[in-house]
């Protein structure tokens, strides 16, 4: 089960840089929903503003009516992108050459979309050029 120091179950935010709220989100969801209505209980119970609150939130996130399977597979989904060994090597090797190719095709995208940029700017300011100087030699003609 994650803690609220388990950053690896929590990839795409590290738990230093998340706010109190992010933080306290995360240890909820690591207990699960029973966690989630306790805290609303127990909001309701103290300053039921709070408890209406969380239980508003709760619905909007999806969180009330979530099952448990779609937070597994999230996590497992995250623990792929992760790089975590799956304790078949081939497997790793495959993944390991995937993800590589993918970061060289990345790269290889991003130096294209760069080009284009680069032609389109080019396009654009030869344009204006052609424009300012077709400007100019109407206004000597007169």
């Amino acid at each position: 089960m994650a803690t609220l120091t388990d950053t690896a179950s929590y990839p795409s935010r590290a738990a230093a840089s998340r706010n109190w709220f992010g933080k306290a989100e995360d240890w909820l969801d690591a207990r699960g929903k029973g966690a989630w209505i306790a805290a609303m209980v127990l909001g309701f119970i103290f300053f039921w503003p709070a408890g209406l609150a969380l239980l508003a939130y709760m619905i909007w996130s999806k969180r009330m009516f979530s099952s448990s399977t779609r937070s597994c597979a999230r996590r497992s989904r995250q623990s792929f992108a992760m790089g975590r060994p799956t304790g078949n090597s081939t497997f790793d090797a495959y993944k390991a050459d995937t993800l590589r190719r993918l970061e060289e095709e990345q790269g290889s995208f991003e130096s294209f979309l760069e080009r284009l940029r680069e032609a389109k700017d080019k396009t654009e300011f030869d344009a204006f050029m052609d424009e300012r100087a077709k400007r100019s030699a109407d206004t000597s003609e007169s």
